[in-house]
């Protein structure tokens, strides 16, 4: 005769068994997806907090500009000789990068 202890034992270690492979896949996809996209978003919030005039950025249009004015929510942009255009804070993609002028 079967003991039913072994047997509600093993359904329990079956289940757990079932469980396992989708808990690790739980656990690769958060560590490899959702750990850097939360990582590339607060390094975006911070650069984006951290503007000031004078720098110089490219907004996610492609169009290069300096920062003349800041406000709440939108940024003023010179993209040429007395060319200036308003720009909402998160269509900044950037910072230039600095380059070596020899």
């Amino acid at each position: 005769m079967v003991d039913p202890n072994l047997l509600a034992q093993s359904q329990i270690t079956g289940a757990m068994g079932g469980l396992l492979p989708i808990l690790l896949i739980m656990v690769i996809f958060y560590v490899l997806l959702i750990m850097p996209a939360q990582r590339r978003q607060k390094k975006t919030s911070q650069m984006l907090a951290a503007l000031k005039n004078g720098d110089k950025v490219i907004t996610s249009g492609g169009v290069f500009g300096t920062i003349v004015g800041l406000e709440d929510e939108t940024i003023q942009l010179r993209i040429a000789d007395q060319v200036k255009v308003k720009v909402l804070r998160s269509a900044i993609a950037g910072l230039q990068p600095e380059t070596k002028e020899s």
